[in-house]
């Protein structure tokens, strides 16, 4: 526990993140070793810890909003028209760059820290949280311990009653559920055990998170004065009179104020851009396989044999309240990752169909990483 406590202290988020994907991983082995190989709750949060890295670092997000905006035909058309309003006073050699320009200058102001900054918070608060409970589960039933019901429930005394976002009663009965799986032989019902344990645990996290997702994704900005000021720099270069006289023609004339409108059309745009970026970022998951999941599509897969036909009644009440289509991949696509109920039921679905995938128990970093990661360096290498 102190190992999560010292991680989730961590001032760095970028280090951060990196430790608790690592410690997730060491949770995940941990609770394996104990329980036999199947995915638990830690083992899908390293995954999605390793994802959110990426929104935190913005690594490759800047680029892919570059390109997204180059593909807008609306802010295109609206680059093109500040080009029009600026053209006549423009300098020539930087006339024949200027709608690229003007594309980058969008891009640079576009506030994606704010996105970042939404996703390193969720990434810290839900590991805070969880990944304490988990380290203190490992602990309190590390050895052989009698099956018997006080144990557990001296340890789920210590969680608060209540639903999410402030109560743990789901965490509650995870607990419980993992508790059991300890004690369990049949494959079958080990299997719907820790299923049940991570959706259990899947809907206290997402809910817990809604604050911080729906922040992500409407976090991106675009300042029109920032656009126009950025803009007037770069295709207005050097100083001088010559400069303030065409802005002083530019004023008089009545073209800055239509500049100012071209610029304000441009910014919403680009913001509408930049919002889909984000999401198309946050919506992509990245298994240890190399294999990319997009979270808007149904899932291409199926379901394990050994949890293809349920029948724990609590599993199968909570798959009714959380997944719309039971037993079917049909529409397991979110259409909107900031709606929990959407985001549940990809979820739901995803635990599911890889419940049983032997590779999501690798781990996320080489060795020569770990030693980085653990020594709070930013590790080379792909991440």
């Amino acid at each position: 526990m102190s190992e999560v406590d010292r991680i989730t202290a961590h001032t760095d988020p970028v280090v951060r993140n990196l430790q608790i994907t690592q410690c997730y991983h060491e949770l995940s082995t941990a609770l394996v070793t104990r329980i036999g190989r199947a995915a638990n709750w830690c083992t899908f949060a390293v995954w999605a810890s390793k994802q959110a890295g990426q929104t935190i670092r913005q690594e490759d997000l800047a680029r892919h909003l570059e390109r997204l905006l180059g593909s807008s035909p609306d802010t295109r058309d609206c680059a093109a028209l500040v080009v029009r309003r600026l053209r006549w006073i423009i300098p020539r050699r930087v006339r024949r760059d200027a709608d690229r320009l003007v594309l980058q200058t969008v891009a640079a102001v576009v506030g994606l820290d704010a996105a970042g900054d939404a996703a390193a918070e969720g990434n810290r608060k839900v590991f805070a949280e969880i990944a304490r409970e988990f380290a203190r589960f490992l602990a309190a039933f590390s050895g052989e311990q009698a099956d018997g019901e006080h144990q557990i429930a001296e340890f789920c005394a210590a969680l608060r009653p209540g639903d999410p976002p402030e109560g743990q009663r789901y965490l509650r009965q995870a607990f419980t559920r993992y508790h059991q799986a300890l004690f369990t032989s049949d494959p079958k019902r080990l299997a719907e055990l820790l299923l049940l344990a991570n959706l259990e645990i899947g809907v206290h996290e997402q809910t817990r998170l809604q604050p911080e997702i729906t922040a992500a994704l409407e976090a991106p900005i675009v300042d029109p004065d920032e656009v126009e000021r950025r803009l007037l720099d770069l295709l207005l270069p050097g100083g001088g009179l010559r400069r303030r006289l065409r802005l002083a023609i530019l004023a008089l004339s009545g073209r800055r104020r239509l500049l100012r409108v071209a610029c304000e059309h441009l910014a919403r745009h680009a913001r509408t851009v930049a919002r889909h970026a984000v999401t198309e970022h946050m919506m992509t998951l990245s298994l240890p396989s190399g294999q990319l999941l997009y979270l808007g599509q149904d899932l291409p897969a199926e379901f394990p044999p050994v949890l293809s036909q349920l029948s724990d009644p609590e599993l199968l009440a909570l798959l009714r309240e959380i997944d719309p289509t039971t037993d079917s991949l049909l529409g397991t696509g979110a259409r909107d990752w900031s709606d929990l109920p959407d985001r549940m039921h990809y979820i739901a679905d995803l635990f599911r169909c890889q419940a049983q995938r032997d590779d999501l128990l690798s781990p996320p970093f080489t060795p020569e990483q770990v030693v980085a990661v653990k020594g709070g360096r930013r590790p080379s290498g792909r991440l």
